[in-house]
């Protein structure tokens, strides 16, 4: 998978892909003053982004405000929020404000934007944090967390859900993959319908807390998940404040149950439970629960939830909604079922009996012990207790359910792998309402506790390690909350969660007067703190987001949450095995001690989180509430104000502008950064310091930008970071092409083995083959028709060339004339050249398509067994066509292979030495039977004689049938020389450089300006007095023409390449001296080859220029060569002998003598 944008912006001519204006303006962009550093902020090119158009109005980075205060901060995010840009960097943490209305900016395209991107490319956007992430963990091999905090209302849940969304979608992998996808997103709307609920102050408020851990493999693949919970406000299923809503799943079912789960549950419209109209809010503006049923149903099928389970699941919500409908009164101070009716629905659902279920509503059992021994005492309950214990056993009920859910989801997305984690912590916020109490102080609580980290990690560490480290710094001034955090949770001396703990141990079955004695002992262990203030009901905390008053009533009785015993006996004979699981606890009524109550247990799993938080690299999204309203585009100016005060931005303003961005220990940036610099690759064993410094020298990076401290480098600005980013890209694009070549390079060798191989298949043992036929590549293309757009315009768009050569057509007076054969994978188009008779163009001669055939249509083709290149093309229900193709066996090749891909079927072949066809009907002579007749001759070269309709054709033998091409590349005599002394020495032990001059290939002059293959880039035309080939006759028809061409062929008309314009110099430099710049002319001198005698009676030809070959057929030559001409021919290409070597040379880089 990729880490970085392969078209980031550079300065050597690669493709560039910039920013956007108002992103350059706001983001910082890097503009390094120092000689030869990119300027990342010139030459932008426009790019689609959201928020793109418009010139500079705000900052996009906070840290680059002209004023650092409160107002200042407001008036940019309500600017940035009337624009509907809700996201706003401060360094590396983003400011989100929730604009409360749904915005078309988190789609596929956005994905695509933001994968890959750096901060200053794009702009702010929670896809950046989320990327941010995942490339991080990637690139440090460490486990990463996102903590998004802010109060209720203000985006924490649906911020959570785009992290999740974008990680799964930039992630790769397969079926497997895809499938621990699917359960991390769906496991959103089960756990979001069973614990989010309305408030006041939020549509789908989070009434838990859930940190959820996604693990990857070191590749960057999901491989599962883990999902903690905590604190689930268990009183909103029997409690409501006005204006709220239980838990979604109630309504769920009310509204999307079947008929059938109606008729099963007992399921009847919302207003008929007590536990739901209490408020007589039913419905939530926007939503549709019945179809969030169906998705929640879906959501447990996905978690591997079968139809029974989730009928029990079901079945407990309906049951504690039976349960709220159970009523009570008062006789003889002893409470009363008002209407048994509704005891049996409830009972039956539950799987016991109404019996059991009114008892245990109407009185409790306690266990007395008194000098050793222990008294069952059985107690009534009043109306009060009565309705206590309905409403805990609905709690409990509630709660089991939905661990069990969370338990069953994690099973889901177990995995044994201890790899790397993404963790996403999305937590309700900090609430202040008219009255709060026990939940609220919880809550708050571990809110208190996320800014202590908040803090921990961006303020006061950040501060503690530059003074550590010896970096120049002035320290900052900033509020530190852990005194409020001492003062809730502290053992010595007592918090306030020690203190009611202690309380609730010393409370008997009664609880009356408990939360007064609670008051009571607070004032005397905690009033000295000055966070703490006593009113008459309860205490008030001045918390980092401000001042809350706590109400003490059920204090006490809420952190006690204990089950009375004999409910849990009962629900553990229940006929229902599902429910009966739910209540494993074991019952020992002679063990004394005190009980884990809520306080504790939050108290323990907010320290477990702050445990993990901290073994993470953590990121940070602050959520804004812009209004009570929620409605867009409604901002309250002070309410913002108090947010950006307690969230304690202006502080984090000032230590992100005065500090650095980025911060490494001296040996992960060097084995991350030394590929930049050849003094530091591929191992660094010098001091740090130096090869720090060398990193920083090769990059031109301004010494202002990075100091260096006692064990890390600390680097200032994040672009400072991107340029080393984006050079580190840069070499390891560069390395990774060279591979790429490599491996091209052999995997082409091997294709082009096969194809011969299969070529050869063909005609063995069926037709002599010319010499060289097949040793050489095969290109397809010989025309070079991307580079003939007239050409080009005659073949559909959607056709794909498989072969095309210019051929030699026979008319029906065996007259021949030149085609272009193109085939594709449907259609053979022969095209010519014809007068235009009518329009603009009158009188031109255009080229045109004269025949087309479809695949399907040939029915076989026919050819002699001699070595010459006639082909027969036999059409179903159609003329035929004499073709004279010089690479024949290539294009049955393809032509067979696209019948067998397209058909199913084989090319028939006929090869015979004398054959039938008929020729087109048209005009004199159309429709007549004509004969070609093929016998032995004397010359390669065929000797064509026309008699009446009869074509009689006389050629030599050549290779036999029996012969096949080699499969192997030919080493000339040096290159094995070279092998086996390398052989030797691995043998040998030694471990000693080869020298250059061993290699033949290497021993060739450079064309003028370093180019050292001309084959590659050739300056257009030949060199003055060597003659250029005609582009009809590129390739000779008869002889050595079926040659493996080079590759520029097909772009030049078939012509070999054209040699450099001007003459060789004397002072071209050569690898073999070792010198890449020119050298003196008694160094070239030195190296040149001494000209071999002439031989008397053979041709010679001196090299004017430089050929490096591309194939086994070819032959290398330097400047000044002398070759020995075997065979010449007007293709433009010669059989040449250099030594023992042979092959062929283009005859414009030669001279003959």
């Amino acid at each position: 998978m990729k880490f970085f944008k392969k078209d980031m912006p550079s300065t050597d001519g690669r493709k560039k892909k910039n920013l956007n204006k108002s992103n350059v303006n706001n983001n910082n962009a890097m503009n390094i003053s120092r000689a030869g550093a990119p300027c990342m902020a010139e030459n932008k090119l426009q790019m689609y982004h959201w928020q793109s158009g418009g010139g500079k109005s705000t900052i996009e980075d906070m840290v680059l405000l002209a004023k650092i205060t409160e107002p200042a901060i407001v008036e940019n995010l309500k600017k940035r929020f009337m624009e509907d840009k809700i996201y706003t960097y401060i360094g590396p943490v983003l400011v989100a404000v929730n604009p409360f209305k749904q915005l078309p900016y988190f789609g596929e395209k956005e994905v695509e934007i933001y994968q890959g991107a750096y901060h200053y490319e794009v702009p702010p956007h929670i896809y950046a944090i989320a990327y941010d992430m995942y490339r991080d963990m990637l690139i440090d091999y460490e486990s990463q967390c996102v903590i998004i905090s802010g109060e209720s209302g203000a985006g924490k849940t649906v911020s959570a859900k785009y992290i999740m969304n974008f990680i799964t979608k930039v992630s790769g992998g397969g079926p497997k993959v895809q499938q621990v996808k699917d359960v991390i997103i769906e496991s959103n709307p089960l756990l979001e319908a069973l614990g989010n609920a309305k408030t006041m102050k939020n549509n789908n408020s989070s009434r838990f807390g859930k940190y959820i851990e996604i693990q990857f493999s070191k590749s960057g693949e999901p491989l599962g998940g883990k999902i903690s919970n905590f604190l689930l406000e268990k009183s909103r299923v029997h409690s409501l404040s006005e204006g709220e809503r239980s838990f979604h799943i109630f309504y769920q079912l009310c509204l999307g149950a079947t008929p059938e789960m109606k008729e099963n549950l007992g399921i009847t419209s919302m207003d008929y439970y007590y536990y739901l109209n209490q408020t007589k809010v039913y419905k939530v503006p926007g939503v549709n629960d019945a179809e969030e049923f169906k998705e929640t149903l879906k959501a447990m099928s996905v978690m591997g939830m079968d139809k029974d389970r989730q009928m029990d699941i079901l079945r407990i919500v309906a049951a504690i909604l039976h349960m709220s409908n159970i009523s009570f009164f008062e006789e003889g101070n002893n409470a009363v079922i008002a209407d048994h009716s509704y005891l049996e629905f409830p009972a039956y659902l539950l799987g016991i009996n109404s019996e059991q279920l009114e008892a245990k509503l109407k009185g409790r059992t306690f266990y007395s012990h008194w000098g050793g021994k222990s008294e069952k005492v059985e107690v009534t309950n009043n109306v009060e207790q009565a309705q206590f214990a309905r409403d805990a056993w609905a709690k409990s009920l509630y709660a089991r359910m939905f661990d069990y859910v969370v338990k069953t989801v994690n099973k889901a997305m177990e995995t044994d792998s201890t790899g790397l984690d993404i963790g996403i912590l999305d937590i309700y916020g900090f609430e202040i309402f008219s009255r709060n109490g026990f939940e609220q102080f919880c809550i708050n609580y571990v809110n208190e506790k996320l800014q202590q980290i908040f803090i921990e990690l961006t303020l006061k560490s950040e501060q503690e390690e530059y003074n550590a480290e010896g970096i120049h710094w002035t320290p900052i001034k900033y509020f530190n909350n852990k005194i409020v955090c001492d003062l809730i949770e502290s053992k010595k001396p007592p918090g306030i969660m020690c203190v009611l703990d202690d309380t609730c141990a010393t409370m008997n079955a009664v609880s009356e007067g408990a939360d007064e004695d609670f008051k009571r002992k607070m004032g005397s262990q905690v009033s000295e703190n000055p966070h703490y203030m006593p009113f008459k009901d309860g205490f008030t905390i001045k918390h980092y987001a401000g001042n809350v008053s706590y109400h003490i009533e059920g204090f006490c009785e809420k952190n006690r949450d204990v089950l009375v015993t004999d409910i849990i006996e009962v629900m553990q004979t229940s006929s229902n095995a599902f429910i009966q699981s739910l209540f494993p606890d074991k019952i020992n009524q002679g063990v004394k001690g005190r009980p884990t109550t809520a306080g504790s247990k939050i108290k323990t799993q907010a320290n477990e989180l702050v445990g993990a938080l901290m073994k993470c690299v953590p990121h940070y999204i602050r959520c804004i509430k812009p209004n009570e309203t929620k409605k867009p585009r409604d901002w309250n100016e002070q309410m913002v104000k108090h947010q950006v005060e307690y969230l304690g931005l202006k502080d984090n303003i000032k230590v992100k502008r005065a500090g650095f961005a980025y911060r490494r220990v001296y040996e992960k940036f060097l084995q991350r950064y030394a590929i930049l610099c050849k003094e530091t690759f591929p191992h660094w064993n010098g001091h740090p310091h130096q090869g720090i410094h060398l990193i920083m020298n090769s990059v031109n990076m301004d010494s202002g930008q990075y100091q260096i401290g006692r064990t890390k480098i600390f680097v200032k600005d994040p672009e400072s970071l991107y340029l080393l980013e984006e050079y580190r890209e840069r070499k390891y694009d560069h390395y990774a092409r060279v591979i790429q070549s490599a491996f091209r390079k052999y995997f082409s060798k091997q294709i082009l083995l096969r194809e011969k191989e299969e070529a050869s298949d063909l005609i063995l043992n069926r037709k002599e083959r010319r010499s060289n036929s097949l040793n050489r590549a095969f290109y397809g293309d010989y025309i070079g028709i991307e580079f003939k757009p007239r050409l080009a315009a005659l073949i559909p768009r959607g056709e794909k060339i498989q072969f095309a050569q210019t051929v030699n057509k026979f008319d029906r007076w065996f007259k021949s004339s030149k085609r272009h054969l193109i085939l594709t994978k449907y259609n053979l188009y022969l095209i010519g050249r014809e007068k235009v008779k009518r329009g603009p163009e009158k009188g031109q001669t255009v080229e045109a398509v004269k025949r087309k055939i479809p695949l399907e249509n040939f029915s076989q083709i026919s050819l002699s067994k001699y070595q010459d290149d006639f082909v027969l093309l036999h059409v179903s229900n159609d003329y035929e066509s004499l073709l004279e193709v010089t690479f024949k066996t290539e294009f049955i090749m393809v032509l067979n292979r696209k019948l067998k891909e397209k058909f199913g079927r084989e090319l028939a072949l006929n090869f015979v030495n004398s054959f039938e066809y008929s020729v087109k009907k048209k005009g004199f002579g159309g429709g007549s039977r004509k004969k070609v007749i093929f016998s032995e001759g004397l010359s390669d070269t065929p000797e064509c004689v026309v008699s009446g309709s009869t074509f009689n054709i006389k050629i030599a033998h050549g290779l036999p049938v029996t012969s096949r091409p080699s499969l192997q590349r030919r080493m000339n005599e040096k290159t094995q020389r070279f092998v086996q002394e390398v052989k030797r020495n691995s043998l040998n032990g030694n471990n000693r450089r080869i020298e250059n001059r061993n290699i033949d290939t290497n021993n060739k002059e450079n064309p003028p300006h370093g180019n050292r293959n001309p084959v590659r880039r050739a300056p257009v035309g030949p060199p003055r007095g060597v003659k250029q080939p005609s582009p009809f006759n590129t390739v000779g028809p008869y002889g050595h023409s079926a040659v493996r061409l080079p590759m520029n062929i097909e772009r030049m008309g078939n012509q070999p390449p054209p040699p450099p314009e001007d003459p060789a110099p004397s002072d071209q430099p050569t690898i073999q001296t070792g010198h890449l710049g020119r050298t003196n002319s008694h160094q070239v001198n030195s190296i040149k080859r001494q000209p071999l005698p002439p031989k008397p009676n053979i041709k010679q030809a001196k090299a004017l220029y430089s050929f490096d070959a591309r194939d086994a057929s070819e032959l290398s030559f330097v400047v000044d060569d002398l070759l020995q001409i075997i065979q010449e021919d007007d293709s433009g290409w010669w059989m040449c002998r250099q030594g023992r070597n042979e092959g062929f040379c283009p005859a414009n880089y030669l001279q003959k003598l």
